[in-house]
């Protein structure tokens, strides 16, 4: 009995045993598949878009725009940058729901209309528009939702600033429902200034495709920087934050390009040409070019046309690198200065015969009418096409493609690299043509046959006050950031010597003659010397002016009216220069005279005497000096409550453009050495200055 005793608990011991180890296995099978599927699930397993974007927030990728990089002048000052302005937003039902959830919700929503009225006097105050009328925006606002109001137009920084003190705004968003938008706009300081050659970059493409424009254009991919990249996400409150989970990319803000233009003389050269060209209505354009002789270095570019509408001038058209034409007489010293290099003529005073202006297979010339002989200096002096056309059939009518290849040398046969799109190619005649003609050589030797741009003329003329030296035109120094120079660039020779120095010397002779005794005497009596040669040439018709008026030669028009191109290019002081300069001035169909050696050469005048002002081993003042227009933004920024009055912000441990933005916009002007940071400034932070002032900034 008992022994079935012990069987019986044994079994059931047995019995519970295998329970307890079924369970156990389940237990750990259980385990198993659970260590397995969450394996599966961080390793492998992805959630099915279509759900899963009801339990994430939207994230959206958004570009960060870097700032764009300024164009500096030569002297240091601003004549491109980039302003940061605001655009106000409000959320107009901000917090109508919580006031509403209380019992004194009545009285806090008063509260909240009161400091809302406030705010509107204020932005009023700043921006002058009505406060009644953005108030009554906004209780409307209030009522039917709107969750995105503007506020006025755009404001600046320092606006921002004093209204972010207000009552409502300084709440911040979550309370105030004002929502800040930055933006950065281009400015340009010095107005029209220069502006075709600064030139601008357009957002979209316009009819011609061509939305790239000047300096602006050429160094885009060096002023715009690189954009950032920033993905963000919506949260319960409807706002965006940054996307953590995802990437963030620092955009890198765009380089600083300085050139070598000189906005003092920028000025000058604008205001004299525009007087040229504004008392002659036959004038359609003109362009006129000063580059520093020894660099190529270009310090003013001027470029007006005018509107056939309005009869308004503005830098519509780069006429100096853009028109390619036949230059006429200036052309003459590639001549002189090819036989004189060929050693065709010895010297100036070398008599040639005269036969009364006339050569075979071309028109006379009435200059020389009842002449026996002339000397190849007066020829010059008078700007004679017939000796010139004799020098060069004379000399080289069995080899007229040594004549053309020296030209080559000279570089008037090619365009060459330049700091801003758009210039032309020239045009010389090909000896070897089968459209070369008889009569080509002696129209080349004079200026016609060839198409060249005021540029290429003005280098060619740059080369010989450089003793035959040619250097490149330039216009961009180097490319900097915060005033440390990243990349120079600076001057390039195109060729070494294009002609001996002795040869240089008897042009500089010659050039010499032309101003104080033939056709450029306006400049007699100028406060520098200048050496230089006047230049009339007709231009070819276009077809739409044949179509239209007819054409008794290809200059032209059954009428008897012509296109002319009036130029002056020379250089002074003449017997140290220092500037070469071209004046080229283009009229519409005239039947009266346009010639280099009166408005062009009056504007050279003009220039020349201004100039001479502003380098004291010249010596002397003249007695009327121009005046740079005042830098300012394209709107007005309020600086401090007295108008005549700025206060100095602190720019330690700035950058270069950052330090100069903030000081001008105070009302004060800025003056920098070195290079890096701001180390020191010469009026502490908070000084209470007169406008205009000026605080020199010490960068390391």
């Amino acid at each position: 009995m008992a022994q079935d005793k012990q069987n019986t608990t044994r079994k059931e011991r047995d019995r519970i045993g295998m329970i307890l180890y079924y369970l156990y296995f389940a237990v750990l099978l259980l385990g198993l598949v659970i260590v397995v599927r969450m394996v599966d699930i961080q390793c492998f397993w992805e959630l099915d878009p279509d759900v899963a974007r009801y339990f994430k927030p939207n994230s959206t990728k958004n570009v960060i725009e870097p700032q764009r990089g300024a164009i500096i002048g030569c002297d240091g000052k601003l004549l491109a940058l980039s302003s940061p302005v605001y655009q106000l937003y409000m959320d107009c039902t901000v917090r109508k729901d919580y006031f509403a959830s209380k019992d004194n919700g009545d009285a806090l929503e008063k509260e909240w209309l009161g400091k809302a009225r406030d705010f509107c006097s204020a932005f009023g105050g700043r921006t002058g528009c009505d406060p009644d009328a953005l108030y009554r925006q906004i209780e409307e606002g209030r009522r039917s939702g709107a969750r995105y109001l503007k506020l006025g137009g755009t404001i600046g920084r320092e606006d921002l600033l004093f209204l972010q003190k207000d009552s409502l705004m300084a709440e911040g968003q979550y309370k105030s429902g004002i929502i800040i938008r930055k933006k950065d706009t281009r400015q340009y300081p010095y107005g029209t200034l220069a502006r075709r050659t600064i030139g601008y970059v357009k957002d979209n493409s316009n009819s011609n495709g061509n939305n790239h424009i000047g300096l602006e254009g050429k160094y885009d991919y060096i002023l715009h920087g690189k954009e950032g990249q920033i993905w963000l996400k919506d949260t319960d409150g409807k706002e965006k934050i940054q996307n953590y989970d995802s990437t963030f990319v620092k955009p890198e803000d765009g380089l600083d390009v300085r050139t070598t233009l000189d906005i003092t003389m920028q000025d000058i050269v604008d205001k004299a040409l525009r007087r040229q060209i504004e008392e002659n209505q036959a004038i359609e354009m003109g362009c006129a070019v000063i580059m520093d002789v020894k660099t190529g270095a270009i310090r003013s570019m001027v470029n007006l046309m005018r509107d056939s509408t309005t009869h308004t001038l503005s830098e519509t058209y780069n006429m100096a690198v853009g028109l390619s034409s036949e230059p006429g007489s200036v052309f003459k010293a590639t001549t002189l200065m090819t036989a004189l290099e060929d050693g065709h003529i010895k010297s100036l005073d070398e008599v040639i015969p005269a036969n009364n202006g006339i050569l075979p297979g071309y028109p006379p010339d009435d200059h020389l009418r009842g002449m026996k002989e002339i000397t190849i200096l007066h020829g010059f002096e008078i700007s004679s096409n017939y000796v010139f056309r004799y020098l060069a059939v004379n000399n080289y009518k069995d080899n007229p493609k040594a004549f053309i290849d020296k030209l080559y040398m000279y570089k008037l046969g090619q365009a060459f690299d330049f700091d801003l799109d758009g210039l032309k190619e020239p045009y010389l005649p090909d000896p070897s043509s089968s459209k070369w003609s008889p009569t080509d050589l002696g129209s080349v030797g004079m200026g016609y046959s060839i198409q060249e741009t005021p540029l290429h003329i003005l280098t060619f003329y740059n080369a010989i006050a450089n003793k035959g030296k040619m250097m490149k035109p330039y216009l961009v120094e180097s490319i900097e950031k915060n005033g440390v120079v990243k990349t120079k660039l600076g001057p390039s020779v195109l060729n070494a010597s294009i002609c001996s120095r002795a040869t240089a010397d008897t042009l500089l002779r010659a050039m010499k003659a032309v101003t104080s005794e033939g056709t450029a005497t306006r400049l007699k009596g100028a406060k520098l010397q200048v050496a230089g040669k006047t230049g009339t040439s007709r231009q070819v018709l276009t077809k739409k002016e044949i179509d239209k008026y007819g054409m008794s030669t290809p200059y032209v028009t059954r009428d008897g009216s012509y296109r002319n191109l009036a130029t002056f290019v020379g250089f002074f002081p003449a017997d140290n220069p220092k500037y070469s300069a071209i004046i080229c001035l283009k009229s519409y169909l005239i039947r009266g005279s346009l010639y280099g050696g009166v408005l062009p050469a009056a504007a050279i005048r003009e220039i020349v005497d201004n100039i001479y002002s502003l380098n004291p081993e010249w010596g002397g003042e003249i007695e009327s000096k121009v005046a740079v227009p005042e830098m300012k933004l394209d709107r007005e920024v309020p600086q401090a409550t007295d108008s005549q009055e700025a206060v100095v912000p602190d720019v330690v441990g700035l950058g270069l453009m950052d330090a100069m933005y903030l000081l001008e916009n105070s009302g004060v002007k800025c003056t920098y050495s070195g290079t890096g940071h701001v180390k020191s400034q010469s009026l502490k932070a908070g000084t209470h200055t007169r406008k205009g002032a000026t605080v020199e900034i010490v960068l390391k």
